[in-house]
């Protein structure tokens, strides 16, 4: 029974099992509190500044699809790893197409993680320029007077053509309290939390890079094992084939 854990636990590729744990714990954070996020900033231009935002929805679906394809991408990362750790590499990867066809699975997924990265990257920059923008609101709130309104016609270039500048204003009342403590508040945390996880996913996709060129080369070096074990298997072969009366 020992032996057959033991024998189990040699053939878990735990880098890519860790990297895949840190994927899904960063998407599925990132998913939720970008929704959730979304949806503040949705309510905060159609209640505060009266402006109807369209786009929100298919981005929202947008973040739901990324999700449910990182999970995916994740799970067959972590697939291709077990089949190249411990004995299982030697019984998969015994023939030549098995070699070849391992080689290339590693070097697409190879490829497919350095794109994602760099859309991550993307993405994390982006969320830090919006993290930025919500924690300077949520200053202007603190500081600004009750008796005066924060005023954002210098950010003009957010708002649709044709905004008058007094919808660009937020006053003291209820219209104030609602932008401040109900929107700017709440949706600073959750793009806080979706900048964290952004770099949480980043992290992981660094990590699959690594475990993928080292399956890449632990499957070429599958090749030369190989080769040394059947020139070993002929060179017995020829020795047991020899008379006996030459020693």
């Amino acid at each position: 029974m020992g032996r057959k854990c033991r024998d189990c636990m040699t053939r878990v590729p735990y880098a890519t099992l860790i990297a895949t744990v840190m994927c899904c714990v960063g998407v599925g954070v990132f998913c939720g509190t970008m929704y959730r996020g979304t949806t503040l900033t949705l309510r905060l231009f159609e209640e505060v500044f009266n402006l109807q935002i369209k786009w929100v929805e298919p981005v929202q679906l947008t973040f739901m699809v990324v999700g449910a394809g990182m999970g995916g991408l994740g799970l067959m990362i972590l697939f291709v790893g077990c089949l190249s750790t411990g004995d299982t590499r030697n019984r998969v990867y015994r023939t030549w197409r098995g070699r070849v066809g391992g080689r290339i699975s590693c070097a697409i997924f190879m490829g497919i993680t350095y794109l994602l990265t760099l859309a991550w990257l993307l993405m994390f920059a982006v969320l830090i320029i919006v993290t930025i923008f919500y924690t300077l609101a949520w200053f202007q709130c603190i500081n600004v007077p009750n008796n005066e309104c924060i005023d954002y016609n210098q950010f003009s270039f957010l708002f649709p053509h044709g905004t008058t500048e007094e919808e660009k204003r937020v006053c003291s009342g209820g219209k104030r309290k609602l932008f401040c403590k109900d929107y700017v508040n709440n949706a600073e945390i959750m793009f806080i939390l979706a900048t964290v996880s952004a770099f949480l996913v980043i992290l992981s996709l660094v990590h699959y890079l690594m475990c993928l060129a080292a399956n890449y080369a632990h499957i070429k070096d599958q090749e030369k094992f190989m080769d040394l074990q059947e020139i070993q298997f002929l060179h017995e072969s020829e020795m047991s084939t020899l008379p006996k009366d030459r020693f």
